[in-house]
């Protein structure tokens, strides 16, 4: 942790009101324990669906979620009841396989070969006869329903980079940031359709602390003193933390969240509620993400610092390089506070030890055994990263809180068999 002490982040932002958002949360009895094995069929398509989008997916990281988030909804939708007069386990079982193995044929052509041996190879484990019969038709009927609704949802990537015009430079407004001023992305996230939310700004976060602001004048010192290129404040393990989250939130927590439905006791329809509901509440934190972003357009630490009114720096220079989208939330944060409330209700908060690896930070393994640890780390990466402000993580942290919680109590509906 830095010297700094961690302030609340809603005590200073106005937006106190957020937290008593009253979406009934649906809550895990115990923590999973280690010893759980979970049945081979919702792991083997977990893996089929993770090495799809590693060898197939977008370049946008939203687009992908939305993937995972279609299958997986499907399968939930298709497993969550067996119709009277079929075996439950051969039904769940060829629903579940079905209905991810549609989904990622329609959004992952490419791989359709490797798709179609993986799932006639699951099948020919399961029993012929009416339950897989049954079960086949279930989950593809369910993976085309969810296909023709969420056509054209705006989350494909040309939509998610729609064109943005910058404001003109002025105090607090966000600017291209160095080394490669690239244009900004992920605008377009902040008009697409989400998949719970009524809108995008449903949850839209309050502004960020003025530039007058006690707050503001800390937040930046921090982000000078611990996240500059060359600090001599920042520790070894300090700077291990800030690049070992320094990847895609999408590919650091595709482990943790293997973890979670790898323990859970909770059979093969819960396994697929968790994966559902663990990725819709991401796609729309993520839509939610760009819209205060976009909303509040709040610049980076670098032009801040070498460009605002408090001791101005023109070399200051971060560790890492800045993304190319405003501060305020940041959209790892977001990620984190929505993965750890999704995955403290449906397994629990804490969890046996598991070992994580980056591909940002080759050769560090961390261990982890509850999910707040993983927003803990986050939430002080990005600013040792130089990237972000204290404010804008701890706003993060609440707004995907906010958003998976809301998911949460919106289960029934989003579960509900169409």
């Amino acid at each position: 942790m830095s010297a700094f002490r961690t302030r609340p982040a809603l005590a200073a932002l106005g937006a106190a009101a957020l937290l008593t958002v009253s979406a009934a949360v649906p809550q895990a009895a115990v923590a999973a324990p280690a010893a759980r094995t979970a049945p081979s069929t919702a792991l083997t398509w977990y893996d089929v669906t993770a090495d799809t989008l590693a060898a197939a997916g977008a370049p946008t990281q939203v687009t992908n979620s939305r993937t995972w988030a279609v299958g997986w909804l499907a399968a939930a939708r298709a497993t969550r009841a067996v119709p009277a007069g079929v075996a439950r386990g051969p039904y769940q079982e060829a629903a579940l396989a079905s209905a991810v193995h549609r989904a990622l044929v329609a959004l992952a052509p490419g791989r359709t070969e490797q798709l179609d041996a993986k799932l006639k190879e699951t099948l020919d484990t399961i029993p012929d006869g009416r339950a897989e019969d049954r079960g086949i038709a279930a989950g593809q009927r369910q993976a085309d329903l969810l296909l023709a609704e969420r056509a054209d949802d705006g989350l494909d990537p040309a939509s998610v980079n729609a064109p943005y015009t910058v404001r003109p430079a002025a105090p607090g407004v966000w600017q291209p940031t160095p080394p490669a001023y690239a244009p900004a992305t992920q605008y377009g996230n902040r008009l697409a359709k989400p998949f719970a939310l009524t809108a995008p700004s449903q949850f839209r976060l309050g502004p960020p602390p003025a530039l007058d602001s006690a707050r503001y004048a800390a937040d930046l010192a921090e982000a000078r003193a611990y996240g500059a290129a060359d600090s001599t404040r920042r520790s070894a393990r300090q700077t291990e933390t800030a690049t070992f989250w320094l990847g895609s939130s999408y590919t650091l927590y595709t482990e943790p969240l293997r973890v979670a439905l790898s323990r859970t006791g909770q059979g093969i329809a819960g396994q697929a509620r968790l994966v559902a509901l663990f990725h819709v509440a991401l796609v729309d934190t993520q839509i939610a993400t760009s819209d205060s972003k976009y909303a509040h357009e709040r610049w980076r630490p670098v032009t801040a610092i070498r460009t605002g009114a408090i001791d101005p720096d023109p070399a200051w220079t971060p560790l890492h390089t800045t993304p190319a989208h405003p501060d305020y939330p940041s959209g790892h944060n977001t990620y984190s506070g929505a993965a750890e409330a999704v995955l403290s209700a449906l397994a629990g908060p804490r969890t046996e030890p598991f070992e994580l690896t980056s591909p940002t930070a080759p050769g560090v393994t961390r261990t982890y055994t509850a999910w707040k640890q993983l927003s803990d780390e986050n939430l002080d990466a990005r600013i040792f990263s130089g990237i972000h402000t204290r404010s804008a993580d701890e706003a993060g942290i609440t707004l995907g809180k906010i958003v998976a919680r809301y998911v949460l109590g919106d289960a029934g509906r989003l579960l509900a068999a169409r």
